[in-house]
């Protein structure tokens, strides 16, 4: 099955020199190329690979700059395309992902039923068991923010950089307008999400060993919510009132007004009354509760609408 399709694997290199000669070596015979970006690593991972591995499918690009990851996958990725590879997959080089499952992420895409296949974690529990506690909190939390923000509510685990995706599909993403940091993995999914992609998780296990992430929690709490809420903005004017009107798009136009009135009018009312020391009349109490009421409605609506309104028809069968 395999044979029919040309296959790329992207590694993303950055402090992994110890570990990136074995997660080459154990790449399936199958995979026809391979191509390693060392992203200005103080490692100096490239070179390591080209002194060590023989491999005539192995291609060593060296940023001179370091760009993160993000910007080591979008060199990876333009070179990918320029192969003529069918399939792209991308791994880290950090031996947490088993090259041995690799077959899982591929046989959707070449039997047609998905255009992107990813990794996810938090799918067995004998898998959860083995991940920290905070990692656990913190995908989840993540998790329900991104399927809002994307409109894939059928995915988990969103920064999981166990990819492969049709190459076809990946020439419609705009790729220079890609966060080139940490951010990279869910606005792939963004971008996903605005040309309609069908994505589908695949079960794997977590291996943590002694890697050091550099990802900082503290510079994600303060930047990704900023970055959470433009592309959120963004999709639901491009999916419900630039490209299509639909049900959803009368449940927001209604929702977002008396929800927001409902809560404005309330509090300055209740600021009003207590001030003066007085209770607020029984209209006056429930004029805010109703448009609150009828409000969140209406959101809950076009939340119901947006969860069944996700991608289920493979682009590669259409395009």
């Amino acid at each position: 099955m395999f044979e029919s399709k040309k296959i790329a694997v992207v590694i993303p290199c950055y402090r992994v020199r110890k570990k990136i000669g074995e997660v080459v070596r154990t790449l399936p015979s199958f995979v026809d190329f391979i191509i390693a970006v060392d992203d200005a690593c103080p490692e100096s991972s490239g070179d390591g690979l080209k002194q060590n591995l023989t491999d005539p499918r192995l291609t060593v690009i060296t940023h001179s700059k370091n760009q993160g990851v993000g910007g080591a996958m979008i060199t990876g990725y333009r070179r990918a395309l320029e192969t003529g590879a069918d399939i792209i997959v991308k791994m880290d080089g950090d031996g947490q992902m088993d090259p041995t499952i690799l077959a899982k992420f591929l046989s959707p895409l070449i039997k047609g039923r998905a255009d992107y296949t990813k990794g996810n974690r938090m799918y067995q529990l004998s898998d959860l068991r083995s991940m920290p506690i905070v990692r656990k909190i913190g995908n989840a939390a993540v998790s329900l923010i991104t399927k809002a923000v994307t409109g894939y509510w059928n995915v988990m685990d969103p920064a999981n950089g166990y990819t492969a995706i049709q190459s076809k599909v990946l020439s419609m993403i705009e790729l220079e307008r890609l966060n080139r940091r940490y951010f990279f993995e869910n606005d792939l999914l963004y971008q996903l999400g605005l040309i309609r992609a069908v994505i589908k998780d695949i079960p794997m296990g977590a291996r943590y060993a002694d890697e050091n992430s550099s990802l900082s929690v503290f510079k994600i709490a303060i930047t990704w919510p900023f970055l959470y809420l433009r592309r959120f903005a963004n999709r639901i004017f491009l999916q419900y009132f630039l490209r299509d009107i639909n049900p959803a798009s009368i449940f927001i136009l209604f929702g977002l007004p008396l929800t927001g009135f409902g809560i404005v009018y309330g509090l300055v009312k209740w600021a009003e009354y207590s001030r003066q020391g007085l209770t607020a009349p029984t209209g006056t109490v429930m004029i805010p509760v109703i448009c609150f009421l009828s409000g969140l409605q209406f959101l809950i609506s076009a939340i119901n609408h947006d969860v069944s309104n996700t991608p289920k028809e493979p682009l590669t069968e259409i395009v």
